[in-house]
């Protein structure tokens, strides 16, 4: 089956997709992104996703190129041409065409890329055996609230734990983690407390971190939202991540030392549960 794309207006077979070597995303890093996952056939708390990408775009000074109406629209054709049952959808809008500057150009007509994939979200062998996170310095930029094209050190983070045989990797500053390479980080104390960093301009501002933490407090679950340590979450009953495309996924060793006995537990396996139920009903 021929992968369909959809590039500045227009669906096309995706080796016919061509973007200018002077789009700002390719020699800036100038642009933002968001992944949606496909439940179903459905969007995954598409909404909210928009409403990021308002913010990362506002935060950049790049013009909304269409309403959140046709961009729902368009995931919806995409999911659609490509016959997209589980998955997920890219977007990325960038400032736009230009000659090499580092000064931001005004009035460029921003371009727009979307594309599906094909994942298996709901029956992921890490869910049912947990994943292992390395530990290594943060060393991005400050503003990782926005959520730009800027990934190369995440990038290079997460090879670097494949490599030493992790599955990821979270990220340290001032000695406290922030978040993994593409996901928010949690622990749960030995109380049952749900621990995660609080907002700010330290960690992505994630959409599956909102949905779960909502549904854990619906769920009279303790959530406490401040910044942890390794050695605090070495010593937790339970860690877990977020991600749109992970939905919550166990953690059961960090940087060698095994949690709660090597096993998912049943907090984070609970709220994957309930997040995939709920989400479902909610789907776009």
């Amino acid at each position: 089956m021929t992968r369909i794309v959809y590039l500045n207006g227009e669906f096309l077979p995706a080796e016919e997709a061509k973007v200018s070597i002077f789009d700002r995303a390719f020699l800036m890093g100038d642009g933002v992104y968001e992944v949606t996952s496909v439940l179903g056939g459905r969007l995954i708390d598409f909404d909210g996703h928009v409403r990021r990408l308002e913010r990362s775009l506002g935060e950049l000074g790049i013009e909304m190129p269409m309403s959140a109406e046709e961009l729902l629209g368009v995931h919806k054709e995409l999911v659609e041409k490509n016959a997209i049952v589980e998955g997920g959808v890219y977007l990325q809008i960038t400032r736009g065409v230009a000659d090499r500057d580092f000064l931001m150009p005004e009035g460029l007509k921003p371009t727009v890329v979307l594309f599906g994939m094909h994942m298996n979200l709901v029956e992921s062998p890490k869910a049912e055996t947990g994943m292992s996170v390395g530990v290594t310095d943060d060393q991005r930029w400050a503003r990782r609230d926005i959520k730009t094209v800027q990934l190369l050190y995440p990038s290079m983070a997460k090879t670097a734990a494949k490599k030493a045989g992790f599955d990821d990797a979270w990220l340290v500053e001032d000695g406290f983690v922030t978040e993994g390479t593409s996901n928010n980080a949690y622990i749960v104390t030995k109380d049952g407390r749900i621990v995660t960093r609080q907002l700010s301009s330290d960690i992505l501002h994630g959409i599956t971190r909102a949905a779960v933490l909502k549904m854990a407090k619906e769920a009279q679950m303790q959530v406490e939202e401040r910044p942890f340590t390794i050695e605090e979450a070495k010593d937790a009953a339970e860690a877990f991540i977020t991600s749109a495309t992970t939905f919550v996924m166990p953690v059961v060793k960090i940087d060698g030392a095994e949690i709660g006995g090597g096993k998912p537990g049943p907090v984070a396996k609970r709220l994957r549960e309930i997040y995939i139920e709920e989400s479902a009903k909610l789907a776009s």
